[in-house]
C-alpha cells in the first residue's frame, strides 16, 4: 500500500507501509504530521490518528488500536438534530490547509496558469465592456459566462486534489452544461441579493450557504441548479462558521500580497482554492 506524508507544506513520498514505520520509528514523521493512503479517500490525517502506527515518544501511553469496524452488520446511528448529520467538517481547517499545499505541490504552474487565463478573459470582456454601442453586449457576455467558468473551474480543482493532475481544457467544462450553470449562478446572486435588502451580514451568510454549489454540480452532472443549491444548504448547515474561519485565515495573506503589487495573488489564489476543495471533500459524505 502506497503512503504520502507532509513535512513543512510540502508533500512527500510514495513509501510502502514498512518504510513508513521506519520513518516513524526514526523521528522523521510526528504524530501531528499528515499521513495520506487511498483508503483515507480525500482527506489526510494527523499520524497519530492511523492504527498502528506507534511513536517511541507515546508508547507508555498509546491505547490499542479500535477493531476494524464491520460495515456488513453495523446498526445504523440513531438519527440526530440535521446539523449532526452527515455533512460535518470534522478536519482542522490548518488540516486543510497543509492538504491543500501538499496537493498544489509541482502543480502550482498549472493552477497560476489557469487563474491567469480566467482573468484575461474577464478582463478582456470589461475592456471592450468600456466601447460605446458594443460595450453592453460585453457586459452581457462576462455576465452569462461566469457560471459555466466558476463549474469549470470547480471542476479542475476537485480532479486535481482527487488525481494530482488535471488540464487546463478542465476549467472550461464548465460551457458543456452552460444551461444549468447560467441558472445556477442566477438563482445564488438574487437570493444574495434579497438577503442583502435586510443587512450585509445576512448577505454575507448568504453567500456561505451556497458556497457548495459548484462543487456540487461538478461532482453530479445530471444534477440541476435548484437542487444543487439545497444541497449546499444542507451541507452548509451548522458548517458555515467553520467555512468563516477558513476564508478568514486568508486575510494575513491578502495584506502581504498587496505588497507586492498584486503579484503574490496568483499563488494566493489557487492557495484558497484548493484549500476550499479541501473543505469540500471533507465536508461531503462518503
Amino acid at each position: 500500500m502506497a503512503w504520502y506524508y507532509a513535512k513543512n507544506g510540502e508533500r512527500q513520498g510514495p513509501v510502502e507501509e514498512t518504510e513508513l514505520h521506519n520513518l516513524v520509528n526514526a523521528g522523521t514523521i510526528a504524530p501531528d504530521d499528515l499521513v495520506w493512503t487511498p483508503e483515507f479517500g480525500n482527506v489526510w490525517r494527523a499520524a497519530r490518528d492511523v492504527p498502528g502506527l506507534i511513536f517511541p515518544s507515546l508508547r507508555s501511553v498509546q491505547p490499542p488500536p479500535p477493531p476494524p469496524p464491520v460495515f456488513a452488520t453495523a446498526a445504523p446511528a440513531p438519527a440526530g438534530p440535521a446539523h449532526d448529520g452527515p455533512f460535518r467538517s470534522a478536519t482542522h481547517n490548518r488540516d486543510l490547509m497543509s492538504a491543500a499545499r501538499a496537493s498544489l505541490r509541482e502543480r502550482w504552474g498549472l493552477a497560476i496558469g489557469v487563474l491567469v487565463l480566467m482573468l484575461a478573459i474577464q478582463f478582456g470582456l470589461s475592456l471592450f465592456s468600456c466601447i460605446p454601442l458594443i460595450g453592453m453586449a460585453f457586459s452581457v457576455a462576462s455576465w452569462l459566462i461566469s457560471g459555466a467558468l466558476a463549474l469549470g473551474v470547480a471542476g479542475f480543482y476537485l480532479k486535481l486534489s482527487r488525481t494530482g493532475n488535471s488540464a487546463v481544457e478542465e476549467a472550461f467544462s464548465g460551457f458543456s452544461r452552460f444551461g444549468v450553470a447560467f441558472l445556477t449562478s442566477l438563482l445564488i446572486g438574487i437570493f444574495v441579493f434579497l438577503w442583502m435588502l435586510l443587512l450585509i451580514v445576512p448577505g454575507i451568510i448568504a453567500g456561505i450557504r451556497y458556497s457548495q454549489a459548484w462543487f456540487i454540480l461538478a461532482d453530479n452532472p445530471k444534477m440541476d441548479a435548484l437542487d444543487a443549491i439545497h444541497r449546499s444548504k444542507q451541507m452548509m448547515r451548522g458548517n458555515k462558521w467553520k467555512y468563516f474561519c477558513l476564508q478568514w485565515r486568508f486575510f494575513g495573506w491578502a495584506l502581504l500580497c498587496m505588497l507586492t503589487l498584486g503579484i503574490g495573488f496568483l499563488w494566493l489564489g489557487p492557495y484558497m482554492s484548493m484549500s476550499n476543495t479541501k473543505f469540500y471533500e471533507d465536508l461531503k459524505p462518503e
